[in-house]
């Protein structure tokens, strides 16, 4: 990894939080000693409930290790928060830089800018001085970085999703996913080890989670009982529980795709969308279209609202991207699919691999595959 200075960290103001110290040593009941009490209180007038609260006696049943990583992740998303809102990000840090694709892919579409890298530094950060993670695999770096022989968990994360956005003041994003080391792997050189951990498939993930960062600072995140959303208090430096156990309206109105390339779309997905939008559909209400082109922000309007967000070309990253989000609509009552079958089933086989990506409300998506022919294979236009 880069240095952060080499990076231009130094250019951001410095955010008005501390760092977590190394509490790899510590028990939940010291961390939480050791964070400021949550000053803000809600219309009933009682305190609300933190992140912090909510991981270490939110009756989630996690252990200490991961109440720990979580601080970490925490503490990261929100320098990463700091950094997005800075008046620099106009100027030098959200320009491309002359460095080839993080996946060697060619394209000059993904191609990393100072923002990605930074944000991914941050995170390497968090989570090598929590103590607690072995693997991170990120979508900036083209092979898995091994942290720590005895870290529990391997963590998965596009560190900012939707950076090419930012000098429009376009919502971008930070995406996690979170597995169990596995131990039965121990005995492997770490290269081949640290990438066996990283290519688990979804229905093993422990946690996964998204940060918004938009108007509201959004932490949104599920330990496999149920989809929860934080926001950023900046008055006190807190995530505030605010929607808890998110439920996905089972029916939408609203489809989140970039109709411009409706014309290389198959058949199958062409019928769906024309069926839709004329209210002709099972739902007897015309659909409107709502694409911001940041996965993160699209996603999480359909979370909160319904319908179906959508890029059906094999573009979305199924390790960094595909199975976080898709645990996380699970959670919630939605659902997550490549347009033919359950992402989280589907076996990683690359680190970088790309698929079409399909999240939304469980009726809604069970009427787009009923179409069949929804995955777009034709890509005019584009290099992946």
């Amino acid at each position: 990894m880069a240095s952060s200075t080499s990076r231009g960290i130094g250019l951001c103001p410095s955010p008005i939080f501390f760092p977590p110290k190394h509490y790899s040593h510590l028990s939940r009941q010291t961390i939480r000693m050791a964070t400021p009490p949550p000053y803000a209180v809600a219309s009933s007038g009682k305190a609300s409930t933190t992140l912090t609260e909510y991981v270490g006696d939110g009756g989630v049943g996690v252990g200490d290790d991961l109440v720990l990583l979580f601080h970490h992740i925490e503490y990261a998303c929100k320098r990463i928060a700091a950094l997005v809102a800075s008046p620099y990000n106009n100027s030098s840090l959200a320009k491309p830089m002359s460095l080839p694709t993080a996946t060697g892919s060619g394209s000059d579409r993904d191609a990393p800018k100072p923002l990605d890298i930074v944000s991914n530094e941050i995170i390497f950060s968090s989570l090598r001085n929590s103590g607690k993670v072995a693997v991170m695999a990120s979508e900036e770096d083209d092979t898995p970085v091994w942290i720590s022989d005895d870290g529990p968990y391997v963590v998965v994360t596009d560190p900012l999703d939707g950076s090419r956005n930012i000098e429009a003041s376009i919502p971008t994003g930070t995406i996690f996913g979170i597995y169990k080391r596995l131990a039965e792997l121990d005995h492997l050189p770490k290269e081949e080890k640290a990438l066996l951990n990283s290519l688990q498939v979804g229905t093993r993930l422990v946690a996964a989670g998204y940060v918004l960062y938009s108007s509201a600072t959004i932490f949104c995140t599920s330990f496999g009982a149920g989809t929860h959303a934080f926001t950023l208090d900046h008055s006190t430096g807190d995530f505030i529980l605010t929607h808890p156990s998110l439920t996905i309206p089972p029916r939408g109105q609203i489809y989140s795709v970039n109709d411009a390339r409706y014309f290389d779309w198959p058949e199958g997905l062409r019928k769906y969308i024309d069926t839709v939008r004329q209210g002709k559909g099972r739902y007897p209400k015309k659909y409107s279209a709502r694409y911001i082109c940041s996965l993160v922000a699209d996603f999480h309007r359909t979370l909160l609202y319904g319908g179906v967000a959508m890029n059906p070309r094999d573009h979305l990253r199924l390790v960094y991207e595909a199975n976080p989000l898709s645990f996380l609509v699970e959670q919630a009552g939605g659902k997550g699919s490549d347009g033919k079958n359950r992402i989280l089933s589907i076996q990683p086989i690359k680190l970088h691999q790309r698929l079409p990506l399909f999240l939304g409300s469980l009726e809604d998506m069970d009427e787009l595959e009923s179409y069949g022919d929804v995955q777009q294979k034709v890509n005019p236009g584009y290099e992946v």
